[in-house]
């Protein structure tokens, strides 16, 4: 019993410690909009979501009965030592793409993991495939399309309203709307994401005969996952909050407020229905629903490719880590041994090499070393125009594109069709720091 104990204490903590790792990696999808448009200040925005994402863990917990007791079957043998080396590959690939900056989903890395160590240790019978159907895989297609079609109206419909007003008052008021609006993203996160790292707790518990099948998730349970999503969030995921904010589109006040508000209705809809969706997508969707629904927006399909190829990856790789984490670890206690101290090397071989290029709350609304992502939203000195480059263009090429004329956002009247001229910016003089205002954003 004494074992068990301990096995169940190390499969809790590393559980704690992939919904830290979630709370990074997903600190982007709530926060990244707001801070790119300027709504409020990195580390104001990252302490707020920080907050609601604890709030939000205490209000539901359907989604953490999918995760206990609907995907694996908690009765077919399944040990603490399977769900140890599921939640290794689960932060392993969530390492790995925060390292990249690309917004995968730490759900799906999550089910990926559990159910290539379940395959690899018990078999396929303890795998309840129309529950991964129905909660897990139509969601996943669903979600990010229904957040990116709503998002997309959402923002036409905006521009629609406020056609003819004046720009400043409006963007001053859709800024105001993406502080609530990101608010409630992160609220709904906490009610979905920290929901599922109480039920694998919770799962860990019933097959180390500490709970009976189908117990709810204890008190200390839930606490304990929403203060380390919290504590994640707080400290903030910059490399993908850089990706979700600057890297898709260009967004501007009215695009972040509908893409939030489409995200956060979907997640807490699911959230209801215990779907346990991937909130990273659902997110991601909207943004880029936003991108396509301004007119005149630029989406950058290049990003875009790259974060579907890496959800299409999630659950097969972090299946196949926790498959074998799975079959060293039941080689008995030095196997669980060896798995921890892998996971220790690899996390810190990643973090190693991701302070080789530092990305915090100083530098996350910077463009990329050698692109031209900036040049995009700034006119062109004496034309009118502006020069909407792809952001992946090397800063050469895109400084000295010809730029033409470029369709206006909706509301705003065409301006006079301008000659296209070769162009060469150069770089601005730097200013002097300004001083602080009553109306800067929050920091």
């Amino acid at each position: 019993m004494e074992h068990v104990t301990l096995l169940i204490t190390i499969v809790i903590v590393t559980a704690l410690a992939f919904d830290f790792t979630n709370g990074f990696h997903d600190t982007a999808n709530a926060m990244a909009t707001t801070i790119s448009t300027g709504a409020m200040g990195p580390r104001a925005a990252v302490a707020m979501s920080a907050a609601l994402n604890l709030l939000g863990a205490f209000l539901s917990v359907e989604v953490a009965r999918t995760i206990s007791g609907g995907i694996i079957d908690e009765e077919a043998g399944v040990r603490p030592e399977v769900i140890f080396a599921g939640l290794v590959g689960a932060i392993v690939w969530n390492l790995l793409t925060w390292l990249a900056g690309l917004p995968s989903s730490s759900s799906h890395a999550l089910f990926g993991g559990l159910i290539g160590a379940t395959l690899a240790s018990v078999g396929a019978d303890a795998i309840n495939g129309d529950a991964v159907l129905t909660k897990v895989i139509v969601p996943a297609v669903a979600a990010p399309l229904v957040a990116g079609i709503a998002a997309t109206l959402a923002t036409r419909l905006t521009y629609r309203l406020t056609r003819g007003a004046d720009e400043r008052a409006s963007a001053r008021g859709y800024r105001a709307g993406q502080i609530a609006s990101a608010a409630l993203v992160s609220l709904a996160h906490g009610t979905n994401d920290a929901q599922k790292t109480m039920g694998v707790m919770t799962l860990a518990l019933i097959t180390g005969g500490s709970l009976a099948p189908g117990s709810d998730p204890p008190l200390w349970v839930i606490a304990s996952a929403g203060a380390a999503i919290a504590l994640g969030t707080y400290l903030g995921g910059w490399r993908i909050i850089r990706t979700m904010g600057k890297g898709l589109t260009d967004i501007q006040p009215a695009q972040g407020f509908a893409a939030q508000t489409g995200a956060a209705t979907t997640i807490l809809a699911s959230s209801h229905l215990g779907f346990a969706l991937s909130t990273t997508q659902v997110c991601s969707g909207a943004v880029l629903g936003s991108g396509m629904g301004r007119r005149g927006g630029v989406v950058r399909w290049s990003t875009a490719g790259r974060m579907a190829a890496a959800w299409c990856l999630t659950l097969p790789a972090a299946a196949a880590v926790g498959a074998l984490g799975a079959l060293l670890a039941d080689q008995g206690d030095w196997g669980v041994a060896a798995v921890f101290v892998l996971l220790l090397l690899a996390g810190v071989g990643i973090w190693q090499r991701a302070s080789r290029d530092p990305i915090d709350h100083t530098n996350v609304n910077e463009p990329r070393a050698g692109t031209a992502a900036e040049v995009n939203a700034e006119p062109v000195p004496g034309t009118g125009v502006t020069a909407d480059l792809p952001a992946e263009l090397p800063v050469d090429v895109a400084l000295n594109a010809p730029v033409g004329p470029v369709a206006e956002p909706a509301g705003e009247a065409p301006r006079p069709a301008e000659t296209a001229l070769p162009v060469i910016i150069p770089a601005p003089p730097a200013a002097p720091a300004p001083h602080p205002t009553a109306t800067d954003p929050v920091s």
